[in-house]
């Protein structure tokens, strides 16, 4: 659960700084989002409060007071551990879509950060792997069926492969890389919606 809170956080602060910090209803709102997510959440209020203060007692969360009455709250992840906007992107995808092959990551990461490769890529999650202070990520084996080794985020400790595997993925007969474009697209016209139906329903109210 706080990786999922982490994880929204880092993400709307880059692809929706005009939103963010984030409130408590819109940070629910973005973790339970039914695109760009695996697994899809049905989190509360109170989970993701519960989420926010376990972030919070690990410095990689604080909350923001502005001029207004409603709390909002930000992420301190990126700053505590000097990730650069590479390493945040890759593990941003990471924290929300479960373990990936590195051309699903390169595909998944455009809205955060346009990588110029896939080498550049492997370079990202090969230092994310050998980071002196602990790594971050681990090299999965392939999928069935798969030739490519798939990349999982650490922080909450070493992924067992078998509970790793997607079965969705494991029957898809598209081309990870083409897949992924189409799905990235297509995910960010879903929450360009979600966002205006939520500026609207701030309008409103």
């Amino acid at each position: 659960m706080e990786i999922r809170v982490l994880g929204t956080l880092i993400e709307k602060e880059s692809t929706t700084p005009e939103y963010y910090p984030m409130t408590l209803n819109s940070l629910v709102a973005a973790c339970n989002q039914k695109t760009s997510r695996f697994p899809v959440t049905d989190y509360s209020e109170g989970d993701v409060l519960a989420g926010i203060q376990g972030l919070r007692a690990r410095g990689y969360a604080a909350e923001i007071t502005g001029s207004g009455r409603v709390a909002k709250f930000a992420q301190r992840f990126t700053e505590k551990l000097n990730l650069g906007r590479r390493e945040t992107a890759v593990l941003c995808v990471l924290m929300l879509r479960g373990p990936q092959t590195a051309g699903e990551t390169k595909g998944r990461t455009e809205r955060m950060y346009e990588f110029a490769d896939l080498e550049e890529v492997e370079t990202i999650l090969r230092k994310l792997m050998e980071r002196p202070e602990g790594a971050l990520v681990q090299k999965l084996a392939p999928m069935p069926g798969m030739k490519e080794p798939r990349y999982a985020q650490m922080l909450a400790g070493p992924v067992e492969s078998a509970a790793a595997i997607m079965p969705e993925r494991a029957a898809a007969n598209v081309p990870n890389d083409r897949l992924a474009a189409v799905e990235n697209e297509l995910s960010r016209l879903r929450e360009e919606v979600e966002e205006l139906r939520r500026r609207l329903d701030q309008l409103l109210n």
